[in-house]
């Protein structure tokens, strides 16, 4: 029978132990139910039922359960995939155990327990478990910390322990991977030998294990690590020590570089560490570093990492569009540090980037069937784009690098986590809506008693209704609904009054309030434009572009769509060019089409010569980002040239 934890199990995947001011607070999956019929909801049924399962398949294919079985005399195969493939199982399971809380299934319970007792086998008296190096090299035990991933490995075993723990309740997994962190504080906590993870992840699982645990040591080996960080103790073989984020103390580095996953990754740890410690420094650096990330290193979509070598952060304002390598883990890792600069600042801001992040970079990831992904998320495929390692032309089925996959299935799991919160002061309570979604949410007893429906097809429309149902509210309890950024115009009506405007006031601060009381019929209408969007002057691989967008949707051209005989390369955006919206969520528009012929290159005074073939226009549709590469290969851009 497993284990029970007789720790905290709210299932929730970031609890904050004390709250920095008046900060936010998160609900448990348990107080958010995303309806299937929404947008969300849909894509969480999609997730349980097709891709944890065919991710469950492909660790058997991948043979990443395969090496802790050969560890243990079950299976007679050669290790498969890379060091630190072992985080692809914990991954999945953490996914499981998201799924279990938002659904309850007992569908993976069998397969938990055989996965479960098959660590517990290959796991070392000593606590030590990494399949690669047990296996392969057991000379490089902990000897090559900068590239064996045992740290990072260990971080995503740890988040699967306490996700399970929270969620059913059952701490044998957790059990095992706590085993492992004390034999790491025994060989590199403080006061012992000098060592740093080259992958940063167990940092803001080290922090999660302590809010779980109370126990004091946790936070402080998370802390050891990031104390760490910047002092020489990595080797930067061909890489150097930025990749690693080992060129400056945590305190001291403002810019986001190097490894773009890594980067942020570590800032959810430095984050977490913060609200737990509330440090002014390091609030201060994580201050500086999300503002940099997102006005200089952010695509359009809500990616991140502009080069291929190094699967790096470029230089400020470095965003190409067709060489983007905008991977799919930087995406998630950003929303869940982003996440927890929220709890930490409390800026709508931040909502928005999540809501930027889920609708475009990491929908456009998985395709309709859940079952095909990409790796590296381009906002522009030229027609005779060629595959390479991790950037194919089409999504695949997994990677021989599959970090991807399974870290999509887990954060769709979780998603119910950052739609609301509450805030709490010594004046008042509110229930705050951060993303617009149909969605049941039940009060925390904070703010009072009973459940706030949100009804709304958002973000195929703006429309947002509210309902209550036994409600019961604390006396002066509010509702707060972010107002995105992208909103310029709308219209709110109470119960009981008439339809008005949305004031300056409500937009500037990007929220509506209004008594809890007043909730129940009240609609909340957001006008949803199609408009046309600039990047700053100094991005000069979309100087002299435009990009469509509707709502918090980025949209995109694809091939498929064009008449015959029409290119997407080929095509520019009217100074005068409108769009306007169909059923099917794509956009229709008129742009001009004009052949760029076989020149390679040509004569500025030439190109607009008079007796130049003049362009002729073309009505064309286009599809929202998020969901192109669904009806086959070819060209897709996101960025437009516009007439001059």
């Amino acid at each position: 029978m497993p284990a029970r934890s007789l720790h905290c199990v709210r299932p929730t995947p970031a609890l904050p132990r004390s709250p920095r001011g008046s900060a936010l607070r998160p609900l448990d999956l348990s107080q958010v139910t995303l309806h299937p019929h929404g947008a969300l909801g849909a894509w969480q049924e999609l997730n349980a039922s097709a891709t944890i399962p065919h991710c469950i398949a492909q660790l058997e294919t991948s043979g990443a359960i395969d090496n802790f079985r050969r560890l243990v005399g079950e299976s007679g195969a050669e290790h498969r995939g890379f060091v630190f493939a072992d985080s692809d199982l914990y991954k999945v399971i953490e996914a499981v155990a998201w799924e279990i809380g938002r659904s309850g299934t007992t569908v993976h319970d069998d397969w938990l327990d055989e996965m479960i007792a098959l660590i517990a086998r290959s796991q070392e008296p000593s606590g030590y478990l990494h399949t690669w190096v047990q296996g392969v090299h057991p000379e490089k035990k902990f000897a090559e910390l900068h590239w064996t991933h045992e740290m990072y490995v260990l971080g995503h075993w740890l988040q699967a322990g306490i996700a399970l723990a929270r969620t059913t309740g059952r701490s044998d997994l957790l059990d095992l991977a706590v085993r492992f962190v004390d034999l790491v504080d025994r060989r590199f906590g403080p006061g012992r030998e000098a060592g740093i993870p080259g992958h940063p992840e167990i940092e803001t699982a080290l922090v999660e294990l302590f809010r779980h645990s109370g126990e004091q040591r946790h936070l402080d080996l998370a802390q050891h690590l990031v104390d760490q960080r910047g002092r020489d103790i990595l080797p930067g073989g061909g890489f150097g020590a930025h990749y690693f984020q080992d060129h400056l103390p945590v305190r001291e580095a403002t810019d986001p570089t190097g490894h773009a996953v890594r980067q942020l990754y570590l800032n959810a740890g430095v984050t977490d560490l913060f609200l737990e410690t509330g440090e002014k420094a390091l609030g201060d650096v994580m201050h500086e570093q999300w503002e940099r990330v997102h006005t200089r290193k952010m695509y359009l979509s809500g990616a991140f990492g502009s080069r291929h070598r190094d699967e790096s952060f470029g230089n400020d304002h470095e965003l190409p569009s067709d060489r983007a390598y905008a991977e799919t883990c930087a995406t998630i890792a950003d929303l869940h540090w982003t996440w927890r600069m929220m709890l930490a600042e409390d800026d709508p801001r931040h909502a928005d980037v999540i809501e930027r992040e889920i609708h475009n970079a990491l929908a456009a990831s998985v395709d309709a069937t859940g079952t095909r992904f990409f790796y590296s998320n381009p906002l522009q495929r030229r027609p005779d784009r060629f595959d390479e390692e991790n950037s194919p032309a089409e999504r695949q089925e997994w990677y021989s690098c599959a970090c991807c996959p399974p870290n999509i299935a887990r954060t769709i799991a979780q998603l119910g986590a950052y739609v609301a919160g509450y805030r709490q002061d010594a004046q008042s309570t509110s229930l705050e809506l951060l993303q617009l979604a149909d969605a049941s949410i039940t009060l925390p007893a904070e703010v009072g008693s009973g459940t706030i429906h949100v009804e709304t097809d958002y973000p195929d429309s703006g429309t947002v209704r509210l309902r209550a149902e036994s409600l019961r509210t604390a006396e002066h309890a509010r509702l707060g609904v972010r107002i995105p950024g992208w909103v310029r115009s709308g219209t709110f009506a109470a119960a009981a009054g008439s339809e008005r405007p949305l004031s300056a006031d409500e937009l500037s601060a990007r929220r509506l309030e209004l008594p809890l009381e007043e909730v129940d019929a009240a609609v909340l209408v957001l006008d949803m434009p199609p408009r046309w969007t600039t990047s700053h002057p100094r991005v000069d691989a979309t100087r002299g572009c435009v990009a469509l967008e509707r709502g918090p949707l980025v949209h995109c051209l694809e091939q498929v769509d064009m008449p015959q005989g029409v290119e997407v390369d080929d095509l520019i955006v009217p100074a005068d060019a409108t769009a306007c919206a169909k059923e099917d969520g794509s956009l229709e528009l008129t742009v001009l089409h004009r052949p760029s012929g076989g020149d390679l290159y040509r004569s500025a005074l030439e190109e607009h010569a008079p007796d130049s073939a003049a362009p002729t226009k073309v009505t064309v549709s286009s599809p929202r980002f998020a969901r192109w590469g669904n009806r086959g290969p070819g060209a897709m851009r996101i960025w437009l040239p516009r007439e001059r």
